[in-house]
């Protein structure tokens, strides 16, 4: 495809098809994106529909095989273009110094007519599939042009008196195919610099595993490892597969997966992610996910989806293009009548036409917005933002306020038993066996805290009966013939359980910060206390940096949490949160509705908030639906991460502020580029249309603006995180 017209072209043939219910083809990419329902032969129906719309359809092999070729490649039709055109362009050249010469018609006819019908072959056919299609493209006007500007000339030496010597225009065709062409290699080019995420991502999958067997090691392809292997892991070997590290102790670099500079100490039992890289030691792991299931092919597929798609904002760029190809030679064709009619020499009436063609390409205005979203997700991707589609990218950059679940997000999500408060008749012992046993089963936070503490203590706990856990409040088991209760203080108020002498301790504890749970069990007399439990947490490294660096931004910070109110405001303000900007004792069904709510208007005449949520569990994911954007952490769950338009690959806030930077950098980008498109052409068509412009140095401009275009969206390799210094406490 060459232009934004072959792209909506290539659509609108996969679109007609049978049981297609959507196509998206990305120019910048060269890919189609297709969603349709179980056919038979589909896939021969899609290549078959591309094939009759003029192109060529191809493999993800066959373009990720042309990813790794030489940096010159394909630039042989442009070296010959540049050699049978220099010489015609040197009279140009000699005129303007003072020196009038010209080569002889019949050398001109010789130079200029292999690159006319031999070099432009490809614009010949690429127009006459266009034409076929009932469409027009950039090809179609490059073919008219430089043919009008070859058969003049043809015309103009055929028709001459036998001693004149007529100005030929052989070199402004041939000067404009060899423009075109090379402007088309460049953008190849840069283009391929745009896709380097995809590829360093592709490269750090090994070939070869270590397979540990009965008979010792075996290295095997890392396409036949199946989930259970074991496999050896040498230092400073990538690892294969997403595994469990069962003996050894290391560092792992996974700089290129999440952005992390430092390398992540593991010891056995941690888990392992494929392609992160082993540092110092021997390790055996246990492949535990393999092939498309894996961390790194997942990131690979969302980067991939992410630069295939379609930008809202592409939508209007698509419609202009649509009509552009046709108006520009509605307006070639006044061009020529205009000077003609004003009595101009009928071929200075053609050579201002032939300008305007050429000029008037759409190839910027195709390359404008998927340009620069394959380098802002690729940078992104680099440093550990993954943003699972343009829409996400393109709204992220007008968030004004953000909301953090609290637990495992602004927290280091790991709160330990900080105190045991027994009830009056109560051992501390007995009452931290009795929760252990209930919480044996639960992978909550405060759970894993209480099983932890059991352990240090050395209890041993039995495994309870009937277990059933209500979001939000607690959980409720048979141990015996007792039933016992860990609850919230919400709905320990709700069964009305009496605190007693342990009021005055709780209140202090939750003013100081402290997470407080209820041991109560269930008899005939109701629900009687038997301990109250508190449990503190840490804000994470860099969180309180992350909301001032928001702040910074002008952007409102909201804290969404299910604790007690003294608690989460005790966070809050650690982290630099304003009281009233806490939203405490919030069940996890209730944060998307408290999320619609943050977007309503806060003052009268003022506008619909756009809202971003950042959270990191399962019970995030209503609310990162609800949010206008969703920033899920990618140590978090996976149903938070498929939920979220952008997951960070590691938990640290400050990717928040980086995510919106990169959107912001990114959408300027889409900005800028679409600016100089149509600006290019609203200045470039009315200086050729007014012979301001020859056809040669329409060409060269033409091709420039396509060239700068991919550039420009270069530009954002360059964008690194901001890093805010860490506030002081006051």
């Amino acid at each position: 495809m060459t232009c934004a017209s072959c792209a909506g072209r290539v659509e609108n043939a996969l679109k007609k098809l049978p049981g297609v219910q959507d196509a998206s083809v990305n120019l910048a990419t060269e890919s189609a994106r297709v969603r349709y329902a179980p056919v038979p032969q589909a896939e021969a129906l899609l290549r078959r529909a591309i094939r009759d719309a003029g192109y060529e359809p191809r493999t993800p092999e066959q373009v990720a095989a042309g990813d790794d070729v030489s940096r010159w490649a394909g630039f042989g039709p442009v070296g010959l273009g540049l050699l049978l055109s220099g010489p015609l362009l040197l009279p140009m050249l000699a005129q303007a110094l003072g020196w009038l010469w010209m080569l002889p018609a019949w050398w001109q006819f010789v130079l200029a007519t292999p690159v006319q019908f031999v070099l432009g072959a490809r614009f010949y056919r690429a127009g006459w599939n266009a034409l076929r299609a009932r469409g027009a493209n950039m090809d179609l006007l490059v073919a008219i042009g430089t043919s009008a500007g070859w058969g003049l000339s043809v015309w103009l030496w055929v028709s001459a008196p036998a001693q004149a010597t007529p100005h030929l225009y052989f070199e402004g065709s041939a000067a404009v195919i060899t423009m075109v062409l090379l402007g088309k290699w460049l953008e190849v080019r840069a283009k391929r610099q745009t896709t380097v995420a995809i590829r360093a991502l592709q490269r750090l999958r090994p070939d070869i595993a270590h397979l540990l067997g009965v008979d010792g090691e075996a290295d095997v392809p890392v396409a036949e490892l199946l989930p259970g292997d074991r496999l050896v892991v040498r230092p400073g070997e990538r690892l294969p597969a997403d595994g469990l590290l069962l003996e050894g102790t290391s560092q792992v670099d996974e700089a290129m997966l999440t952005g992390e500079p430092l390398p992540v100490d593991k010891a056995p039992g941690a888990s392992l992610t494929g392609g992160s890289v082993n540092g110092g030691a021997r390790i055996v792991m246990q492949v535990r996910a393999v092939g498309a299931e894996t961390v790194l092919s997942r990131i690979i597929r969302l980067v991939e989806d992410a630069q295939a798609a379609k930008a809202p904002i592409q939508r209007l760029v698509d419609k202009v293009s649509a009509v552009f190809v046709p108006v520009v030679l509605v307006l070639a064709l006044a061009t020529a009548l205009g000077w003609w009619v004003s009595g101009h020499p009928f071929e200075l009436a053609l050579i201002h036409a032939v300008a305007v063609l050429v000029i008037a390409c759409p190839c910027a205005l195709g390359l404008a917005t998927p340009a620069a979203i394959m380098a802002g997700t690729g940078v992104a991707a680099r440093h550990g933002i993954l943003i699972k589609d343009a829409q996400a990218l393109e709204i992220a950059h007008k968030v004004d306020l953000v909301a953090f679940d609290k637990t495992g997000t602004l927290t280091t999500g790991r709160p330990r038993l900080i105190e045991i408060l027994p009830a009056e008749g109560q051992e501390q012992a007995s009452v931290l066996r009795i929760a252990a046993s209930l919480q044996s089963g639960s992978e909550h936070p405060l759970a894993r805290a209480v099983l932890s503490a059991a352990q240090e203590q050395g209890l041993a706990w039995e495994a309870p009966l009937g277990s059933r856990a209500i979001p939000g409040r607690g959980t409720e088991a048979q141990l015996g013939p007792r039933s016992y209760l860990i609850a919230s203080l919400g709905w320990a108020q709700e069964l009305r359980v009496d605190l007693g002498g342990l009021q005055a301790r709780a209140s202090a504890l939750q003013k100081g910060g402290a997470t407080l749970s209820v041991l109560a069990e269930r008899n005939q007399e109701g629900v009687s206390l038997r301990a109250l439990l508190a449990f503190g947490d840490e804000p994470k490294p860099g969180a309180r940096a992350a909301i001032a660096a928001l702040h910074a931004r002008g952007i409102r910070t909201v804290m969404v949490s299910g604790d007690n109110q003294g608690a989460a405001q005790a966070m809050a303000q650690r982290l630099g949160i304003g009281p009233d900007s806490v939203m405490a004792e919030v069940l996890p069904g209730d944060k998307a509705a408290r999320i619609t709510a943050l977007k309503q208007p806060s003052g009268a005449g003022g506008g619909q908030h756009v809202v971003a949520m950042v959270g990191d569990g399962i019970n995030d994911a209503p609310a990162l639906a609800a949010a206008d954007i969703g920033l899920a952490m990618g140590n978090g769950s996976d149903v938070a991460m498929h939920t979220a338009g952008i997951t960070l690959m590691r938990g640290d806030p400050m990717l928040v502020a980086a995510a919106l930077s990169i959107s912001e950098r990114t959408v300027a980008k889409i900005r800028q580029n679409l600016f100089w498109a149509f600006a290019y052409n609203a200045a470039g068509i009315p200086l050729a249309a007014l012979g301001y412009l020859n056809p040669v140095l329409a060409g060269a401009a033409m091709a420039l603006s396509s060239v700068s275009v991919v550039a420009n969206a270069l530009l954002l390799q360059r964008w690194r995180p901001p890093v805010p210094a860490e506030p002081r406490l006051t």
